[in-house]
């Protein structure tokens, strides 16, 4: 991994043609849609794409246009990580028969929360054990987005979606969000991170390590859904920031299976009094309006438990005592 030498400026990425056009149908807010333009341009040459079924692939690609300036395949829910396999192990063979020569190629999967914690999870798991080169990119929305806002592994306790409907009986999802980073980490691959629009920088540099690295690489991108959390679409950035700054999604990187935190989590381990309850959080969504009533506020304080304890946990991997 190389990467310490790759710097950029502002210029730069501004500079640096879009790989994610515009022209797609996202809506209005979607960080998704952001994460994706930040993520190529971290690309370092040529580059292959595949995406599997999801809102990124549902708004760029409506035939016969694509907002993708790159090679660019789809798969479906449940098969990225193969996908990506099957492509760099086809790559191998060509460059073996001399059939591909000059620059590295680059392979790039992209999948959001339900193709990455449920449907795709056993071809993910799978392709890094075998240890195939490429990026893993989860853009996560938690929730089904495209398909009607259904519960996924990554969808939050106490969340409302169409299938954990917050009402007399439940009080939204009942099960805590699935610690996938970890779960990736704990495959023992090279490179494993966290990252938020909000600190793009941040962002565009871990997804270049994960590009740089030598086998497989996995990124956890936090990614706002207006339509689905219920939020103003003008505050999807805001709440990338306040995910952060609640260490409800710090920022980390586990690289050959050391842990460290990154400049905007550390700054909080530093200084604990900056870090700010999660109530802040989720009063910005409707999908975690019922939480404000008598019936269910006490899961705000289970919620913060639970964030609490996953931090505390993260600082003791980054060998950080508080």
């Amino acid at each position: 991994m190389d990467s310490e030498k790759w710097g950029f400026t502002v210029k730069d990425i501004v500079e640096k043609p879009d790989l994610f056009m515009s022209g797609h149908r996202a809506c209005a807010g979607c960080a998704p849609a952001i994460v994706m333009r930040l993520i190529m341009k971290a690309v370092r040459g040529p580059t292959i794409v595949t995406t599997a079924t999801g809102c990124m692939e549902i708004v760029s690609t409506l035939y016969p246009y694509t907002s993708w300036a790159v090679p660019w395949l789809h798969t479906a829910f449940e098969n990225a990580a193969a996908n990506a396999s099957g492509i760099e192990s086809a790559i191998k063979v060509l460059r073996k028969k001399g059939r591909i020569k000059g620059e590295h190629v680059d392979v790039i999967a992209i999948a959001g929360d339900g193709g990455t914690y449920d449907i795709g999870f056993q071809a993910l798991s799978g392709a890094v054990e075998r240890g195939h080169d490429f990026l893993f990119v989860l853009y996560d929305n938690e929730a089904y987005m495209n398909t009607g806002i259904q519960r996924s592994g990554g969808t939050p306790l106490g969340a409302a979606t169409t299938t954990s409907p917050a009402g007399q009986v439940i009080p939204g999802k009942l099960e805590p969000k699935k610690p996938i980073a970890d779960i990736m980490a704990a495959h023992e691959i090279p490179y494993v991170a966290t990252a938020s629009p909000y600190y793009w920088r941040d962002l565009i540099t871990k997804a270049r390590k994960g590009l740089e690295v030598e086998g497989p690489a996995f990124l956890h991108v936090f990614a706002p859904c207006p339509r689905g959390w219920r939020s103003d679409s003008a505050k999807s950035i805001e709440l990338s920031r306040l995910a952060v700054e609640t260490c409800i999604f710090p920022l980390w990187e586990c690289i050959r299976g050391e842990y460290q935190l990154s400049a905007p989590s550390k700054v909080i381990a530093i200084e604990p009094q900056r870090k700010k309850p999660v109530k802040e959080y989720l009063a910005m969504q409707g999908r975690f309006r019922h939480l404000f009533t008598s019936k269910y506020e006490n899961l705000i304080d289970e919620i913060q438990r639970i964030t609490d304890q996953r931090w505390q946990n993260l600082l003791k991997k980054c060998g950080i005592t508080s």
